[in-house]
């Protein structure tokens, strides 16, 4: 038995050392026949120059020299425009063909809102109001643009975009209302002058934080792209609203979701005080736009036909294809950026000049319904003295109107008056009462 298991134990180990010794070799035998395989592949021909990049992040081609991107690869974004200075038709084929009622109508609108302008500017400039923006030089980029939407369509403003509200009929009493913060104001008299907002004409109320509407334009769109209806959001701001942080988060927001927003660039030259030149260095904003995946288009905003016919494109094709479009209209702020600016301070009085009696938005489209016998200077000056007699006639309304009633300042927040709440109007108005010399109550409403 002895011998018997001892011969089963060296047959185990001879067992053993043979598999050891097989496995080795046909180890060795695979590394042979995977080096051979390895040998044939390197030693067909590669040629490097058809491989393309595989990183998730940019759609591009390999390259072996090194060169940095010049910051402007062409002469320039060129500015498309359908009507000259003296408002003829450059290329037939861009004429929106309006009727001669909707191009009186767009003149009659410029012309009604430089004149309110002009009469507020005024009163805020004698104490009557506290603070005042004017439109003056812009006008175009308001109405051609407006012409453009759909009534349904979203509208976020930053402060100077009151002809797209007018327009849209907002009334000349609700403009003076707000401006006065009388009881008439759709605001309660909450906000400070100009930062209009009405919710049957999809105007969203503007506030005064530069760009923050760009990124809420972006978030409403989106919602806008759930709901799978034929409507489309347009964003306003200035070239300086554009170096803000929440411009590239607005940007990028809609771009990646694939938003049908038009953000709609008024490139004024100057934002509140700084020039271009030292707002950016790249090629305006329209040339942004790439960047993010977004087409874009730069126009002349002094030529209301251009920005109409940019406008109802960028929103056609924002619907249809679910996606943002850039708009930049080149235009020029001739007046102050607001009652607490003095322009002349970083400007000259020639240079304003020049844009408002050589490439003035108003006088472009008067020259164009001119050449077609649509006007006349009897036409002129009646409309003249009519608008000013009807945008004088709410001005005396609204400063005649009593003021908000105190106890509004409490409401709309909550559904039910908070303890906090009620404890701050139990302090106000044992304040005013210890004061009532102070706090003229007749000129509120009960």
């Amino acid at each position: 038995m002895a011998a018997v298991s001892s011969m089963s134990k060296m047959y185990g180990l001879c067992f053993h050392a043979v598999r050891q010794t097989a496995g080795l070799k046909a180890s060795r035998l695979l590394q042979r026949r995977g080096f051979r395989v390895t040998v044939v592949q390197l030693q067909q021909p590669f040629d490097s120059s058809l491989e393309k990049p595989q990183f998730p992040g940019a759609s591009a081609e390999f390259v072996d020299q090194l060169e940095f991107i010049q910051p402007n690869v062409i002469s320039g974004i060129p500015v498309y425009r359908v009507m000259d200075r003296q408002g003829n038709i450059i290329n037939p084929s861009q004429d929106p063909q309006l009727s001669k009622e909707t191009v009186l109508n767009f003149y009659q609108k410029m012309t009604l809102l430089n004149t309110m302008d002009r009469i507020l500017y005024e009163s805020q400039r004698q104490g009557r109001i506290s603070f005042y923006m004017t439109n003056y030089g812009e006008e175009g980029t308001h109405i051609g643009s407006a012409a453009a939407l759909d009534p349904n369509d979203l509208v976020f403003g930053q402060y100077r975009e009151a002809g797209v509200l007018m327009y849209r009929g907002f009334p000349l009493d609700h403009f003076m209302a707000q401006c006065y913060a009388n009881a008439d104001d759709l605001g309660k008299g909450r906000q400070m002058p100009v930062h209009y907002g009405s919710k049957d004409l999809n105007f969203v109320t503007i506030s005064s934080p530069l760009a923050t509407q760009i990124p809420q334009a972006a978030g409403a769109a989106y919602a806008v792209k759930r709901e799978n209806i034929n409507r489309a959001v347009i964003c306003y701001f200035g070239e300086g609203a554009a170096s803000e942080g929440d411009a590239h988060a607005g940007f990028n927001f809609s771009a990646t979701l694939e938003c049908p927003l038009i953000f709609f660039c008024r490139n004024n030259g100057y934002a509140i005080s700084t020039p271009t030149n030292e707002q950016y260095r790249g090629d305006g904003i329209a040339a942004r736009g790439p960047g993010y995946g977004m087409l874009s288009i730069r126009v002349d905003g002094n030529d209301v036909f251009a920005v109409y016919n940019a406008t109802k494109e960028a929103r056609r094709r924002a619907v249809a294809e679910n996606q943002p479009f850039l708009i930049e209209a080149m235009t020029y702020r001739i007046g102050h950026h607001s009652t607490s600016d003095d322009s002349s301070a970083y400007r000259s009085v020639d240079e304003v000049n020049y844009w408002d009696k050589q490439d003035h938005p108003i006088s472009r489209l008067r020259h164009y319904m001119t050449a077609r016998g649509w006007w006349s200077e009897d036409d002129e000056r009646s409309w003249r003295k009519q608008s000013r007699k009807t945008v004088m006639e709410a001005f005396e309304r609204a400063e005649r109107r009593l003021k908000p009633n105190p106890e509004l300042l409490f409401t709309d927040v909550y559904q039910e008056m908070t303890p906090s709440l009620n404890k701050q109007r139990e302090s106000l108005w044992r304040h005013v009462q210890q004061y009532k010399e102070h706090y003229p109550l007749d000129l509120y409403e009960k």
